[in-house]
């Protein structure tokens, strides 16, 4: 396959690793992006759109020329970052179904979306930040693309640029737990670039008719497999 992607979060932890890795495979030609500050990642194939404005995503993503056949949405904020759980909701929630939205409007076949484990479990629901991630998963859901991918990862691991509340911490703890059994690391927490390889991987898959279903869902067992165990670069 021969293919261009677009990345949406992809100056953040997981949305990086995303973009580097579409970068480093011979499959896809273009890579574009859309983000309030550039990209750290360089190459000739990365077409990135600076724009501070995040009502005017939507749009920047409409009018990509071609349409991309695949969107990854890596996108995602602290309540601490956005000011409170009225600005996230607009970021986590709001602008990945516009997103999505106008990504199904352009012609986009498949959408993939960087979830959060737990997102669906017994009183998420009443969990602020399950709600947005259960709110944009249907929303995709409900557009119907021919493909959608949802990852559902535990917590990210791994160094971010502005690190979360109690963040390193849990980092220390889950790793900790990877000392002991790699078994008990993996059942809490994934690191950010195999979360991002397994959503690649199965963008791939998916590319090639492999995909188990129309709407695929990846748990955190599943990122490990083909994020890590079965990854070939």
């Amino acid at each position: 396959m021969t293919s261009t992607a677009a990345v949406i979060g992809s100056t953040g932890l997981v949305g990086s690793h995303v973009l580097s890795t579409l970068l480093g495979l011979d499959a896809f030609k273009t890579i574009y992006t859309i983000s309030r500050r550039a990209p750290k990642a360089e190459s000739p194939k990365l077409a990135a759109t600076v724009e501070a404005d995040t009502t005017k995503w939507a749009s920047n993503l409409s009018s990509i020329t071609p349409p991309p056949p695949v969107v990854i949405s890596a996108l995602g904020t602290t309540r601490a970052q956005a000011g409170g759980i009225a600005n996230q909701w607009k970021i986590d929630h709001d602008l990945n179904v516009e997103l999505a939205k106008a990504a199904h409007a352009a012609g986009t076949k498949t959408f993939v979306f960087v979830s959060s484990a737990g997102a669906r479990n017994l009183g998420s629901s009443q969990v602020p930040y399950s709600k947005m991630k259960v709110g944009v998963e249907d929303a995709i859901k409900s557009l119907d693309f021919e493909q959608a991918i949802i990852l559902r990862p535990g917590i990210i691991l791994g160094k971010r640029e502005v690190e979360h509340t109690g963040g390193p911490l849990l980092n220390t703890l889950v790793r900790g737990l990877g000392a002991v059994a790699q078994g008990l690391q993996d059942r809490f927490g994934q690191d950010a670039e195999v979360i991002a390889r397994a959503a690649v991987r199965a963008t791939v898959l998916a590319a090639e008719g492999k995909a188990p279903s129309k709407y695929w869902t990846l748990e955190q067992s599943d990122i490990v497999k083909l994020g890590r165990d079965e990854w070939k670069s």
